[in-house]
């Protein structure tokens, strides 16, 4: 009795049938990508069954020895790619072809530019690799059958590309899937076993799988046994003098996806109590799903060449979850789990090498390689500076690798270091000052600079206040024996920076403005926790500080939800006019409305919220009718 049933017809999710118009009319110029993501595919087809048999304790290879079959025929106009990998059920079939449950399908449409190679980029680094068939195929057949199901539920799935499938039942004798391609018209150059075969030497040469095709043949010829056209050999077991760059880079790009070509990269082999190999790189840029929490670590662990697992957090740590690559060990179980990784000696020592040797590619990339760095700053910095937090043990070495925009730097782009920083630092200077801000140019216009600027201290700008620069200095206390310090909290004097001259001033303008302070705080009483005389400002009138010395006004902001710190300081330039006026009218009547719109314009240059921003502006006006030099016109009369 056949296993074939009546052919039934599904329509595609709708993003798929959009990722199928771009495959069949926009990347027409790259279309040789198709073959290597259906290679790549059968590859983890492969690697899947592996895991699950040897999780059985089963041997995987038992039933003939895994591969990857390309083959091609002329007359029939048909490329068909097998693998004797896991398979699918018909379920699987309809989740993983039909629909695209990927997270970032709709990032990948988003990201699309029209520049045709660019998209084609995208492809791999998104997971929308089968749909790469359609660009040189008007038709593609899919038959599979999932391991450990019976020849009789197979399956068959079949489409055009142009928003529907159809799904049946056959009779299916191996495991595996087979995809054909029946080409479209004027792809005929792509029948021929040298054009596959250089399609497969320029991307998939690295797979650790055989790839083989049918021998070419002479008309008349009996066919010879299949050939394997790939190395098929672990590139990182082989001596590095035999590698080139263009090695390490096409491997890149196999093991993930990526058209780019990687920053840098490191391979190591460590012998001694334990034994393993690291191949590890550093993208030239940020994957889509590095800010995903559940999102795949770029880690492949393999065991004596075998590909076992991808890291979830045991062989590289959170803050170094862009490096991607191998680690081949040859101290672990052929079945070793995630949970089996936990705790396990030989796991914490890879890591902690691991972890060393990328921190030491970066340091040595920056020190060599300025402009090389700035790039991996631009794409990866904020996710390095997590390491602080999370990484005691090399904090040192992270510390190192910062980079900061500051007072002294000629554009936006990050590019100080603390080690440079404190090797301007002026002398006598014992702090490395930095101001939080909510932005760069909120960082760049804050009053609290300028009596750095005009002393000629530098300044780090951190102008993600309200995200991870808040953890930088939270556990960053010092570098270099030198303290960090905001320059928008404390007491505000700054004795390192002031000479006898200055402090005799700030003392004697303390004296002076003593009855005009008296009367701030009284007016503000309930908004400010004090009012005193600044010797940080040179040109604004006001500014608000926080009284805390330990914690920055921007973590507290993140924390308590409101726009300042929980003891905000009026801190006020004795030499401003404005100041100067109020010292010399202490009766002005309107001295409780000056007092609170000084204090909200220093909320402002805060970057924070006004409370009552109604009160503010009638103040202000207030304020401005009673300085202006015309008398206000009088009311009209009422009429009779």
């Amino acid at each position: 009795m056949s296993a074939q049933t009546e052919q039934e017809s599904f329509s595609f999710q709708a993003e798929v049938v959009q990722i199928l118009d771009l495959m069949i009319h926009s990347l027409y110029s790259n279309k040789e990508i198709f073959l290597r993501e259906l290679i790549s595919n059968a590859s983890d087809a492969i690697d899947r069954l592996r895991l699950e048999l040897l999780a059985r304790s089963e041997l995987p290879d038992a039933d003939g020895p895994l591969r990857i079959r390309v083959s091609y025929d002329k007359e029939a106009r048909t490329i068909t790619v097998a693998d004797n990998g896991i398979g699918m059920s018909r379920q699987e079939v309809i989740d993983h072809i039909g629909t695209i449950a990927k997270s970032g399908t709709r990032e990948f449409l988003a990201a699309l530019t029209g520049d045709q190679r660019k998209d084609a980029a995208l492809i791999g680094q998104f997971g929308v690799g089968f749909y790469s068939s359609f660009i040189v195929a008007d038709r593609v057949t899919l038959t599979t059958r999932r391991e450990g199901l019976t020849a009789a539920e197979g399956v068959r799935w079949e489409s055009d590309g142009r928003g529907a499938y159809t799904l049946e039942t056959v009779e299916e004798p191996s495991r595996g899937t087979t995809v054909v391609l029946h080409l479209r018209d004027g792809e005929d150059d792509l029948l021929s076993g040298f054009r596959l075969r250089a399609i497969i030497k320029k991307y998939s040469d690295h797979i650790s799988l055989p790839i083989v095709m049918p021998p070419e043949t002479k008309d008349g010829e009996e066919p010879a046994q299949d050939e394997r056209v790939n190395q098929a050999a672990a590139l990182w077991a082989r001596p590095k003098s035999e590698l080139t760059e263009q090695d390490y880079k096409d491997f890149y790009q196999h093991v993930t996806g990526d058209f780019s070509e990687p920053l840098a990269w490191l391979h190591s082999k460590i012998e001694g109590t334990y034994e393993y190999t690291l191949l590890l790189f550093i993208p030239s840029r940020a994957p889509f799903d590095l800010w995903i929490p559940q999102a795949g670590r770029g880690i492949k662990l393999h065991i004596r060449r075998v590909f076992v697992l991808e890291d979830s957090g045991q062989l590289m740590p959170q803050y170094l979850r862009f490096v991607r690559g191998v680690i081949d060990s040859a101290d672990l179980p052929l079945n070793v789990s995630r949970e089996l990784l936990q705790g396990s000696r030989v796991v914490d020592n890879i890591r902690s090498n691991a972890t060393r040797k990328v921190l030491r590619l970066l340091a040595g990339t920056a020190e060599k390689e300025p402009e090389k760095y700035a790039a991996f700053w631009k794409e990866f910095g904020a996710v390095l500076k997590e390491g602080l937090a999370e990484d005691f043990g090399n904090r040192d070495d992270i510390a190192r690798l910062l980079r900061f925009t500051s007072t002294r730097s000629a554009s936006d782009e990050p590019d100080v270091s603390l080690a440079g920083y404190v090797g301007r630092m002026k002398e006598g200077q014992q702090h490395i000052y930095y101001l939080m801000a909510p932005g760069l140019a909120a960082a760049k216009a804050s009053p609290h600079l300028e009596a750095f600027r005009a002393k000629g201290i530098e300044v780090l700008l951190l102008g993600d206040g309200e995200g991870i620069d808040n953890w930088v200095v939270a556990s960053l206390r010092e570098f270099d024996g030198k303290r960090l310090q905001s320059v928008a909290q404390g007491s505000g004097d700054l004795p390192e920076l002031e000479d006898e001259a200055e402090a005799q001033a700030k003392e004697q303008a303390s004296a002076e403005l003593a009855g005009l302070v008296g009367q701030l705080k009284a007016a503000l009483e309930g908004r400010a926790y004090d009012v005193r005389v600044s010797s940080r400002l040179t040109t604004s009138p006001a500014c608000i500080v926080a009284n805390e010395p330990e914690i920055d006004i921007n973590l507290v902001r993140r924390l308590r939800g409101s726009g300042l710190p929980s003891q905000p300081v009026l801190e006020i330039n004795p030499q401003h006019p404005l100041v100067r006026r109020l010292n010399h009218e202490p009766a002005d009547p309107h001295l409780a409305e000056w007092a609170n719109v000084l204090f909200d314009q220093a909320v402002l240059t805060l970057g924070a919220r006004i409370g009552e921003p109604a009160a503010f502006v009638t103040r202000l006006n207030d304020l401005l009718v009673a300085l202006s030099a015309d008398p206000p016109e009088p009311a009209p009369a009422p009429e009779p």
